[in-house]
């Protein structure tokens, strides 16, 4: 057992299954010392839990929920790197996050809502989880999801 994998069990985490692609991509590519993750959306079970803009109102997904959304992305983005590089014992580390926000126009917490990414990565990875990052608002992500992130991993 690696220090990742007995990290993810003390937090309580299981790796999900890798969701299968929407399009023409692979959902994670090696290269080198790094595996690029496609971006990842916050599928359970292969379904959204939650869809539409994040920002405050009726009818929009809140902050909060937003951030569990990039968290639960970010661990469907430890799955993906780790079945590229042949289980997640190979993975070392977290160089950087990109998070999209699908936002109304007056939201401005993004990187808010990505830090559900960051904190996860960060609890699971300690201070190799310590990376680069992207927030960016934009108007809409693809099947309507709130949120999608992309990581790039170290591995071994």
């Amino acid at each position: 057992m690696s220090a990742v994998a007995d990290r993810l069990r003390e937090l309580g985490l299981e790796l999900p299954e890798v969701v299968p692609p929407v399009a023409a991509y692979i959902p994670a590519k090696a290269h080198g010392d790094l595996v690029y993750t496609a971006g990842q959306l916050p599928f359970v079970s292969r379904a959204l839990p939650a869809t539409g803009k994040v920002g405050e109102g009726d009818g929009l997904v809140s902050a909060d929920t937003a951030q569990q959304l990039a968290r639960q992305s970010a661990l469907n983005a430890l799955a993906a790197a780790a079945a590229a590089v042949g289980g997640v014992e190979r993975i070392t580390g977290v160089l950087k996050v990109t998070g999209f926000v699908a936002s109304v126009p007056e939201f401005t917490g993004q990187p808010g809502v990505i830090n559900g990414a960051s904190q996860l990565l960060g609890d699971v990875f300690g201070d190799a989880g310590r990376h680069a990052r992207s927030a960016v608002g934009v108007p809409v992500l693809p099947l309507d999801s709130p949120v999608e992130v992309e990581v790039v991993f170290t591995f071994a």
